[in-house]
């Protein structure tokens, strides 16, 4: 492991070596993210999983620059240009943008204007100009005539191709240019003739610039898009002038003939080199920041999203509104399990109200339904009226339930698998009701991008994306733990350690043994290896087992420390869970040991406290404002309550209950600067809002948080 690299990443995340060290071995040795950061606390110091994420991030990004290092070497090598000096700075570099300037020189190139006029014989000239002691180079010029050089005016002109190129390789130049980016860049964008109608969408960036570092990142991805849908040119430049300026103070030296030579190569090197190179090196980094802020937003909003409060196992009735096809019904028992399926049509045309209600009291009755979920796509509100109008034997509660990626779900194999003799509604409604029951367990099954709570998703970069949304996943489902006995295959994929092999293998032994009784049972699964039993164990919970430490996060590893305190105490495992007395009776220093410290052993002392504690909030009912069903009933100044169902760098989106969602701008959101709109709201968050304004021919509602007081 390379000690300048583990200092470098020290520094950048003000973690100490040792725990950047220990971290990065733990990660080489085959150890996942949430496996660290719940059993590994001794060695890494309790830094949380964002850390471990970090410094995984940056390793991986050291370890590309140490192979694109070697690449670099041999090939200077293979010109025989590698010298000693050249090598050891080559391999005392840690900065990309700094080792791509080094190779430069020596980058193999295309033929260029500056290799013809090498192959010409003009080096020389351009040697005697850069020196600028030169008064006369237009007679110096004289002698290199020849039959491809026909007048001094060529000769010139192929000498200031040679300094163009020098000047553009130089690393001081170079980063002169750069400063000029950093501090004054600014971002263009210009309709391409003949497309304004087509590019109507995009009406704001026809003529539009702005400084490079103050443009947020949905406008840059925005641009970006209209660029790649060829409606758009788009442009990042400094002050030529200012640049040019500085560039010539580096270079010319004196007021010569030879001076202006080279002045005039400056200016060529940098309008044909070095600033469409440098703009590209800028637009990818800007790109690139724009990226991580989109897809920060995604990840942190899905993990919102993920870890939103379950009702748990209830039995439960969910519909699937809808008006000339009528709402599709399930009935779910505790497990999910489907127990009917039948259509109502209590909506026009059909308004068969008295069979609709008939049927639902029926069925709430017949499968002893405790709560009905309802998707809040089409028909969603007048759903909700109808069935809160009802008259049940028992107290039922109503939800409404987001139907964001019910569709995808239900026409995907996985669907297809789990219920090949019903079509798509069915599978649907099924899923709304799931999502009710855990969100967590239904979410799993689709695909992130699909669940709209992201900005921008299509036009960030894909791998990245998908890299963050299955680390955001395999985290909230670890941090919630799953019932080993009840988990289907797409939640076991994700615990720690399993995958889909050894999550297929699993729900297989399941049902050929009829369940687990133990954790250590899960070594009889097939390719159940130790480093993979270690690795999932911790995050599997089974109930009813004989051991209730298998039924809590404490790892096995550390049940002998466990059944070594109920021996201290006198008593049995199982008379410590939940036992506040009896818990805080434990010395827990006394068990310290080479291998266990007191953060493993705070985790057990809480597990035996709250054994398989959920993280997740308790879930509540909400009701969106009466007589409010479409945009045309909205006024300004109204205070309605909502639900956030999306959250972007610029604001929140909320459902008041209608089609349409409103946005709440990043500036209406408080009555101090605002910079990110988690410091305000959260995904699902229940709160009230003011109409600001409606534009009903454009479909936009403007909210506020201003002044309105949240219950």
């Amino acid at each position: 492991m390379n000690k300048t690299i583990l200092s470098i990443i020290s520094g950048n995340l003000n973690i100490s070596l040792t725990q950047v060290a220990n971290t990065i071995k733990l990660l080489n040795d085959g150890a996942t993210i949430p496996f660290i950061s719940r059993y590994r606390k001794e060695q890494t110091g309790s830094i949380d999983e964002v850390q471990i994420q970090q410094i995984k991030e940056q390793n991986e990004k050291f370890s590309e620059l140490e192979k694109r290092k070697e690449t670099i070497l041999k090939t200077i090598n293979e010109q025989g240009n590698l010298t000693a000096e050249l090598k050891l700075r080559i391999e005392n570099c840690f900065d990309t943008i700094e080792l791509e300037d080094i190779y430069l020189p020596y980058k193999p190139k295309r033929r260029t204007k500056a290799t013809i006029a090498r192959e010409n014989g003009l080096e020389p000239l351009a040697r005697i100009i850069i020196k600028q002691f030169e008064r006369d180079p237009e007679t110096k010029a004289i002698s290199f005539i020849t039959e491809n050089i026909k007048t001094t005016s060529e000769a010139l002109s192929g000498a200031r191709d040679i300094i163009a190129e020098w000047i553009n390789e130089n690393e001081k130049a170079r980063n002169i240019v750069r400063r000029h980016f950093e501090k004054e860049a600014v971002v263009s964008a210009k309709i391409i003739k003949g497309k304004e109608e087509e590019a109507a969408k995009y009406r704001d960036y026809f003529d539009w610039s702005e400084p490079l570092k103050k443009c947020p990142s949905h406008r840059l991805l925005a641009i970006r898009r209209g660029e790649n849908e060829g409606f758009l040119r788009v442009s990042i430049s400094p002050d030529t002038e200012r640049t040019l300026e500085n560039l010539n103070r580096f270079f010319v030296r004196g007021n010569t003939a030879s001076s202006n030579q080279v002045s005039m190569a400056i200016k060529e090197s940098f309008k044909r080199l070095m600033q469409p190179a440098i703009e590209t090196e800028f637009a990818n980094l800007s790109k690139e920041k724009a990226d991580t802020e989109s897809i920060n937003v995604f990840a942190e909003n899905l993990r919102q999203l993920l870890l939103a409060p379950p009702l748990g196992p209830k039995r439960t009735l969910a519909i699937d509104p809808g008006y000339r096809s009528g709402c599709k019904v399930v009935c779910l028992d505790e497990q999910g399990n489907l127990l009917h399926n039948e259509n109502i049509y209590p909506h026009k045309p059909q308004e068969e109200r008295k069979m609709a209600a008939k049927k639902l009291s029926s069925m709430v009755e017949m499968y002893k339904i405790d709560a009905i979920a309802i998707g809040n796509g089409t028909a969603s509100r007048e759903t909700e009226y109808f069935v809160k109008k009802l008259h049940f034997n028992r107290e039922i509660r109503v939800y409404i339930v987001s139907e964001d990626g019910a569709s995808v779900y239900s026409a995907s194999s996985v669907a297809r698998q789990e219920f090949p003799q019903y079509d798509v509604t069915v599978r649907g409604a099924i899923s709304i009701g799931r999502r009710l029951m855990d969100p967590l367990a239904e979410l799993v099954k689709i695909d992130p991008k699909s669940i709209g709570v992201g900005q921008y998703q299509h036009d960030v970069d894909q791998k990245r994306l998908k890299s963050s949304l299955d680390s955001v996943v395999e985290l909230s489902v670890n941090s919630v733990g799953v019932n080993l006995n009840t988990a289907s295959k797409h939640l076991l994929t994700y615990i720690s350690g399993l995958g889909p092999q050894l999550a297929e293998n699993i729900v297989t032994y399941r049902k050929e043994v009829g369940g687990f009784t133990s954790r250590e049972e899960l070594k009889k699964v097939p390719r159940m290896g130790q480093k993979a039993f270690e690795l999932a164990a911790g995050f599997l919970r089974i109930p009813d087992a004989e051991n209730p430490l298998d039924n809590s996060a404490v790892h096995p590893e550390s049940y002998k420390v466990v059944m070594q305190i109920a021996k201290d105490l006198n008593c049995r495992i199982s008379d410590l869970i939940r036992n506040e007395e009896l818990v805080s009776k434990i010395d827990f220093q006394k068990y310290v040991t080479e291998t266990v410290g007191m953060p493993t052993l705070t985790d057990i002392k809480n597990e035996l406290l709250k054994p398989g504690r959920d993280p997740r909030k308790p879930i509540k009912v909400f009701e969106f404002a009466d007589g409010i069903y479409k945009i045309e009933d909205l006024q300004t100044g109204m205070e309605l309550p909502g639900i956030v169902n999306n959250i972007t760098k610029f604001g929140a989106f909320v459902d008041i209950g209608i089609k349409e969602s409103g946005l709440i701008h990043v500036s209406e959101m408080a009555d101090r600067f605002i910079s990110d709109p988690n410091e305000i709201v959260k995904l699902h968050e229940h709160i009230k809002v003011r109409v600001k304004e409606v534009d009903i021919q454009r479909k936009r509602i403007q909210l506020s948080l201003k002044g309105v007081k949240q219950n």
